[in-house]
């Protein structure tokens, strides 16, 4: 990608996809009781992680509930951020190159 700005809207979207993946292991870790969310340093990456995802999540979940108990939101997510930093921000950057 021939422009920094694209570079940097590509190298967020690769950390938020890391975050996505990090809210959903840490939601599974919490749900079977692997990680205590009484500990400080455990409610507080908790609490971060879903102040930065579920804003995202909850549009999501508003057209596609939760089926049978799994949340496909995430996935969603993860998809639509492939597709962005894979798809349209290099045709973005081929044509608005100077």
């Amino acid at each position: 990608m021939p422009l920094p700005v694209f570079t940097l809207l590509a190298y967020l979207l690769q950390l938020y996809s890391w975050v996505v993946i990090a809210a959903v292991v840490m939601s599974w870790l919490v749900a079977f009781h692997v990680i205590n969310t009484y500990n400080r340093f455990a409610a507080m990456l908790v609490r971060a992680l879903d102040a930065l995802t579920e804003p995202l999540f909850r549009q999501i979940r508003r057209v596609i509930p939760p089926l049978g108990g799994l949340d496909f939101s995430p996935f969603i997510v993860l998809i639509a951020i492939w597709w962005i930093a894979d798809d349209v921000l290099p045709w973005l950057a081929a044509h608005y190159a100077f």
